[in-house]
């Protein structure tokens, strides 16, 4: 199992914005809640389309070993998943790709609120993460890669393994 978001925090921590400003959007806004659900929204995507190289050597690097693994992740786009799985295959390897979708910002709040009680409702942040649920599903079905809804959480597993085929 790889956690991209691991890999997101190295790679920040390992640049800096003035040399790679794509990977830094968020430095120096220390709350994003002063921004409008859409200017977070293009820099969440602008941060993930700047991190496509770092997935695709994640999955050049794992397509080296004959052991199967999951990179899942935040940061994961379709643009990426679609060129891992044309790398795969040229590799003579098998590379698939789903993306799970939860665009209801009401249940995101409820599910922040239960993981981070102390925090409070974090409304504007469960509306920018249903925002970017809705690009990446968008994006998602332009590069004919399967979305699959988080909802209802019983039987979620059968859909991901029907959606992967």
């Amino acid at each position: 199992m790889v956690e991209f978001d691991d890999v997101v925090s190295a790679v920040e921590a390992m640049t800096t914005a003035e040399h790679h400003p794509a990977l830094h959007h968020f430095d120096g806004i220390p709350d994003t809640a002063q921004l409008t659900v859409d200017q977070v929204l293009d820099l969440q995507i602008a941060t993930a389309r700047a991190l496509e190289p770092a997935v695709l050597g994640v999955v050049r690097n794992r397509l080296t070993v004959d052991v199967p693994a999951v990179i899942e992740g935040d940061y994961l786009t379709p643009a990426a998943a679609a060129e891992a799985i044309r790398e795969g295959r040229a590799a003579g390897r098998r590379v698939r790709a789903v993306f799970l979708h939860e665009g209801d910002p009401d249940r995101i709040t409820a599910n922040y609120a239960s993981r981070e009680p102390d925090s409070g409702e974090q409304r504007h942040r469960a509306q920018v993460s249903a925002a970017y649920s809705h690009w990446l599903a968008d994006q998602a079905a332009r590069h004919g890669l399967p979305v699959v809804e988080c909802r209802p959480w019983d039987g979620l597993a059968g859909r991901v393994e029907r959606a992967l085929g």
